[in-house]
């Protein structure tokens, strides 16, 4: 397996290195070890936000605390100047992310949607979960209630553990091999299925067979006891203060370990790719021989 992770000076992002470009968007993870201590740029919390850096800041009932595209928070708790207080923290990461993104890949720029961003107090390793939704096991992001027929999820991490904890992901092989592994067990698309599912508010959208495909994708991966073992893979744990980067809906990861951890989801048609060969959407309809979406 090719080397899944690909190192980068924070010094040498705005040189638009086309070789970081293709490994973006061959689905392997860029990272940036010094993110966090880069002059102006990167992002680091602010004294007074340490304050927020305890598991009981997020509402039991919400996953992850997040701040909407439209500037709306939820999942904190605590009263108004906590809240506030969050969503200074998480919309500055956002803007420092935006700009990362920007210099790396600058021809996305007015092509790329903004979506939420997260920030993530809690314990990775002490979450009970389904297998489904179980994210330590290896897998490509899909969303059973939102169909996106091929737009893509590019996502910026960074650890901003206090502590020292790395975030620990397991990352697989290339996308290609996933889908050639699965494909022939996923069950066949039904149009009519979708249809109901759409008309019962289930999905937000009628979902498409590539959407279908890559939830058959994601489980059939969760699901696979041996494969989460002994597929090619690689462990890396992401020290605090550093970011990576990638399309999360085509690199295989798992999230291991760790604790405080912040999150920013960028959108972007598979047209607008440099390379609009690369993406799932391109090699999904390749290896099925007609049109998905």
């Amino acid at each position: 397996m090719d080397k899944q992770i690909v190192e980068i000076d924070m010094a040498d992002v705005g040189h638009g290195n086309p070789a970081w470009i293709a490994a973006l968007e061959a689905g392997k993870v860029l990272y940036f070890p010094d993110f966090g201590s880069y002059g102006k740029a990167g992002f680091a919390p602010q004294k007074e936000e340490l304050a927020l850096f305890r598991e009981d800041i997020r509402d039991p009932k919400i996953r992850n605390i997040s701040l909407s595209a439209d500037g709306d928070l939820k999942g904190v708790v605590g009263d108004d100047a906590t809240k506030a207080l969050a969503a200074g923290m998480i919309g500055r990461f956002r803007a420092e992310a935006e700009a990362l993104v920007g210099n790396l890949v600058p021809r996305y720029g007015e092509h790329l949607r903004r979506g939420a961003t997260s920030f993530r107090p809690s314990v990775v390793q002490n979450r009970v979960q389904s297998w489904r939704a179980d994210d330590r096991r290896m897998h490509v992001d899909a969303f059973p209630s939102r169909p996106n027929r091929g737009e893509r999820l590019l996502r910026i991490f960074t650890n901003v553990n206090q502590e020292g904890a790395p975030r620990v992901w397991r990352v697989g092989e290339p996308f290609e091999d996933v889908a050639k592994r699965f494909l022939p067990r996923v069950k066949p698309y039904v149009r009519w299925q979708a249809r109901v599912l759409d008309a019962l508010g289930v999905t937000k959208s009628l979902r498409s067979e590539y959407d279908h495909l890559m939830l058959q994708l994601h489980d059939a991966m969760k699901a696979d006891l041996d494969y989460q073992k002994n597929a090619p893979q690689v462990t890396f744990g992401f020290p605090p203060g550093c970011a990576w980067v990638c399309f999360s809906d085509q690199a295989s990861h798992a999230v291991m370990s760790g604790q405080y951890m912040m999150e920013h989801t960028l959108q972007l048609s598979p047209m607008q790719q440099y390379d609009k060969q690369a993406s799932p959407l391109a090699i999904l309809t390749r290896l099925r021989g007609h049109a998905l979406v």
